[in-house]
């Protein structure tokens, strides 16, 4: 996935690095949408790499002005790649009109929202290129073990992935809240509805919310997707594997840093983990699970508050305790429910749940945090 062609490498490590590498952020986070921008200029590299596609071009300057080198953020390569674009379809030495956003920084830096070739008017990297990939439909009743338990993952011999989540953010049952892909509320006035927020807890989501979730630990320095997050991704998704004989379940993340997180099926406490950090508190916290009839019971506490544990930055204590319920009812369908309580950030528990669909056939999206960003 992460290819690049070299034509002023240094240039470009330059100029990524006078700014924080996000690793999928709300456009309003990096960019200002109060200073529109329009800019030409000559492509030199093209950096096709998570978390963000960057076309390096030279800008002419005004009058006496040397030219200068902008990059221009594009989608992620994953999404594009999903629309029928890849990185050969603009070649070095071509001329683009960049239309976007600057930076907030003040850095040369442009928001890729629509890029066109001058010499054929054709946009490059912005919407649908022909027909999109055409997405796997699992269809069949739901897959089970010998034991008649159904399967979180596979069939005997196949592979695939769940991921495409029908929620991006977590809201209580029952409210009609807009949220965009990334967690975002359309109106801030919905706020309150989110969650049955304490008033600092509300505080705080409002504001993260209105700093347009731009200081979130999991974009800023790739803290784990821990708590509901994990089930909340649209670019990657995740993959069960079960281990009976062992009795424990791996939760195998395709984002972040490829985080692995361990769920017991053999009644023990909520004392830690094996090896190590038997009373810390973690990440992933300290979970243990059962099988109620055909329902996947997963009982997890002991976490840290170093992460968040939704999109949209609901904030949580280390009294968080959750229970997720995963329910297989066919082949193509995971409905996850989860309740949430924390005494510490919220007046009363409640519960948030959506449905994931199971993609055939594939492995997880490959996706790294930073991937070796410069």
């Amino acid at each position: 996935m992460r290819r690049i062609i070299v034509a002023g490498a240094a240039g470009l490590a330059l100029l990524l690095g006078t700014i924080s590498v996000f690793a999928q952020h709300t456009p309003g986070a990096k960019f200002d949408l109060k200073k529109p921008l329009t800019l030409t200029g000559t492509v030199t590299q093209i950096d096709w790499a998570n978390p963000y596609v960057h076309i390096l071009m030279k800008v002419p300057g005004q009058g006496q002005a040397l030219p200068a080198l902008w990059a221009v953020e594009v989608e992620n390569p994953l999404l594009l790649e999903d629309a029928g674009w890849n990185q050969d379809m603009l070649p070095l030495g071509e001329t683009i009109r960049v239309e976007g956003y600057a930076a907030r920084n003040g850095s040369k830096q442009i928001s890729g929202n629509k890029v066109t070739m001058t010499s054929s008017n054709k946009p490059i990297f912005v919407g649908t290129n022909g027909t999109p990939k055409p997405r796997p439909v699992a269809t069949g009743p739901t897959p089970r073990w010998p034991s008649g338990q159904p399967r979180l993952g596979p069939p005997p011999g196949e592979t695939g992935y769940w991921g495409y989540p029908t929620k991006f953010g977590l809201s209580e049952d029952g409210q009609n809240i807009a949220m965009d892909e990334y967690g975002l509320l359309k109106n801030i006035a919905d706020a309150p509805k989110v969650a049955p927020m304490q008033p600092w807890a509300l505080a705080l989501y409002k504001e993260r919310q209105a700093d347009s979730l731009s200081h979130d630990p999991m974009y800023q320095a790739c803290k784990p997707p821990g708590g509901p997050r994990q089930f909340e991704q649209r670019v990657s998704g995740l993959q069960f594997v079960e281990q009976p004989d062992f009795k424990r379940v791996f939760v195998m993340l395709g984002m972040g840093n490829r985080n692995r997180r361990i769920v017991y099926t053999d009644g023990r406490k909520q004392v830690g983990q094996l090896g190590g950090d038997d009373d810390n508190p973690l990440f992933y916290g300290q979970a243990v699970a059962h099988w109620e009839k055909d329902t996947w019971v997963v009982d997890t506490r002991s976490f840290n508050d170093e992460f968040w544990f939704d999109n949209g930055g609901l904030p949580h204590t280390d009294l968080l305790h959750l229970v997720e319920r995963f329910t297989r009812p066919d082949m193509g369908t995971l409905h996850y429910e989860v309740t949430v309580d924390d005494p510490g950030a919220y007046t009363r528990s409640w519960k948030s749940s959506w449905n994931l669909k199971w993609v055939p056939g594939e492995e997880t999206p490959y996706f790294l945090c930073q991937d070796d960003r410069p």
